[in-house]
């Protein structure tokens, strides 16, 4: 890249834009003259104000907490596994009858391993 030819560039460009304000500042009466290579002072920039971020209302605050725990009641709700079967359980006749049938088959298969 040549640095000269960017730098006449910028120049001829300065010198263009030097007497293009020159011309408008003829044409009215109350401009103040700015001469050649005298360039255009920057007009100093307002000290940035301090601005408050976005904030919520207490009832707006009320609202959305609402909003959420409802929404996340529904998740739980919608996630939450269906309570476990209970499991039956045996009248005392029907196990004591149970438990008699036992004890006779033990019986009888001790009493055929006698027998043998």
């Amino acid at each position: 890249m040549d640095t000269k030819r960017i730098l006449a560039d910028l120049r001829a460009e300065y010198d263009r834009i030097d007497r293009a304000i020159a011309a408008f500042e003829a044409l009215g009466a109350d401009a103040v003259a700015v001469t050649p290579r005298q360039g255009i002072k920057p007009q100093p920039q307002p000290a940035p104000t301090k601005t408050r971020g976005r904030r919520l209302t207490p009832a707006g605050r009320r609202r959305l907490s609402a909003m959420m725990k409802a929404r996340w009641a529904a998740r739980r709700k919608a996630a939450a596994k269906p309570a476990p079967k209970r499991r039956r359980t045996m009248s005392t006749a029907a196990r004591k009858k149970i438990a008699e049938a036992q004890r006779k088959r033990w019986a009888a298969r001790k009493a055929a391993a006698k027998k043998e």
